[in-house]
């Protein structure tokens, strides 16, 4: 749905020309959300930029809807996505219902007023369709952009920092909305910093600074860059080093390492590579050699400890993109 082929930007002339973003190769499936995750200043806009058409690549290709880039198409391409920006801008002596009208005619819908009333329901603003802009909340007039991205039904839409500055009650709004866009087979591309945010909602999220540095499910990263462990709490009293030794020496087990649990309590912490598979066997092991297991969890990492491993501290090879 879309795809970027070496997609490079520079800005500048000679000494002060800067790479924005850089030999970018990306794919994004039909109806997938997807997550475009990097520090302020990473090229993430410039790249929604080069994609909705609003600036052109210094080099490279891509393709929208499978609709190439830059090839006399790109009212087409216009035609077939939504864009939220982050400061996104709205008529404010305006009402609500006349915004919507005004892009619903402008992209040409068949029934503009009932996609108007569609959405201003969708998003909560019913109540509010008459009113003036100038007088909504921030999260209202965040819903009200998304409303006008979406009032001509477009396959794509990008949407760039949509919860950036609300409240948590409008923030949560926003978030369940674009979850509901998930199963009408729509392909969602997410510029976010919240990155509990792109774990919840993301199919897919690439970590990008000028260049791509990896992209995978949010599950299947964690895993490339910490491995998957096992924690066993263990009964009060447990031998724990003795049961790591034991645990160590088992074929197909990783290293085992002692922890310490709530309240000082034993633990132990097992490198696995299929933990559904070999957690029954840690126990067991762990049963037969007298151990007395209280439970066994999969110990997990944020994935803000993720994305801070990925940017500065994950080898290349550990983290290639796929």
């Amino acid at each position: 749905m879309i795809r970027a082929e070496g997609l490079t930007k520079e800005f500048g002339d000679g000494d002060a020309r800067v790479r924005a973003v850089e030999g970018l190769e990306l794919f994004v499936n039909e109806g997938e959300v997807f997550g475009f995750l990097g520090p302020n200043g990473a090229g993430k806009t410039t790249t929604v930029r080069m994609l909705t058409t609003l600036i052109s690549p210094t080099s490279g290709r891509a393709w929208v809807d499978d609709i190439p880039l830059g090839s006399g198409r790109d009212g087409a391409v216009r035609a077939r996505i939504g864009v939220l920006t982050e400061s996104p801008g709205l008529y404010e002596r305006l009402t609500a219902r006349r915004n919507l009208q005004i892009f619903a005619e402008l992209y040409g819908c068949e029934r503009p007023r009932e996609q108007v009333e569609k959405y201003l329901k969708l998003l909560g603003l019913w109540d509010r369709r008459d009113s003036v802009v100038g007088t909504f909340s921030k999260g209202m007039k965040q819903k009200l952009a998304i409303a006008r991205a979406l009032v001509h039904e477009p396959p794509v839409l990008f949407l760039d920092e949509p919860t950036s500055g609300l409240d948590p009650e409008a923030s949560k709004t926003v978030r369940d909305f674009i979850d509901s866009l998930r199963g009408q087979g729509r392909t969602i591309f997410l510029c976010t910093h919240n990155l509990d945010e792109a774990e919840r909602l993301c199919d897919r999220v690439a970590v990008f600074q000028r260049r791509l540095i990896a992209v995978d499910t949010p599950g299947a990263l964690r895993a490339r860059v910490f491995g998957r462990r096992t924690r066993v709490q263990l009964a009060p009293g447990s031998d724990a080093p003795s049961l790591a030794a034991v645990l160590s020496a088992v074929p197909g087990l990783g290293p085992t390492e002692t922890d310490v649990g709530p309240e000082g309590r034993p633990g132990l912490v097992v490198t696995v590579g299929e933990p559904e598979s070999q957690n029954p066997l840690i126990v067991r092991t762990l049963v037969e050699h007298g151990a007395d297991v209280e439970y066994v969890t999969e110990l997990s990492h944020s994935m803000e400890e993720v994305y801070l491993r990925l940017l500065h501290g994950a080898p290349q090879e550990e983290v290639s993109a796929r």
